[in-house]
């Protein structure tokens, strides 16, 4: 059986969204636009690390669809993008459903040793 989601999203758009996600300094920077958009220098404020270095981040951020770019003035503010997390949770839900389905036949299987056991009565140890 299939997973429910499997297939109906494009591999390339998932492998971008999970490499995108892979990385710490990126899923922080996501933590933080889903209070709002905010500037590079905003999102570079917390880390220890060069302009460039975050550029490179907001650059896999944005070619995965996470973030787009807006534009105020001057400013160029990110904001977070849902629709590629939306992608990504549908196909992980489908194998939620496998192997909540797996643990359910888990389950009733442990029901009936456990209710064959007490027809036999106690054994011996």
């Amino acid at each position: 059986m299939k997973p429910r989601g499997y297939g109906q999203i494009a591999p390339e758009r998932l492998d971008a969204t999970f490499a995108a996600l892979a990385d710490p300094t990126r899923r922080a920077i996501l933590a933080r636009l889903a209070s709002g958009a905010a500037s590079v220098t905003e999102l570079a404020a917390p880390f220890a690390m060069s302009q460039p270095a975050i550029s490179k981040h907001l650059k896999v951020l944005e070619r995965a669809g996470l973030i787009s770019r807006g534009r105020a003035a001057q400013r160029r503010p990110r904001r977070l993008e849902a629709k590629p997390l939306e992608e990504a949770t549908e196909w992980l839900e489908g194998y939620r459903e496998v192997w909540e389905g797996n643990f359910q036949h888990l389950d009733a299987l442990l029901e009936e040793m456990k209710t064959k056991q007490n027809k036999r009565g106690p054994t011996k140890r």
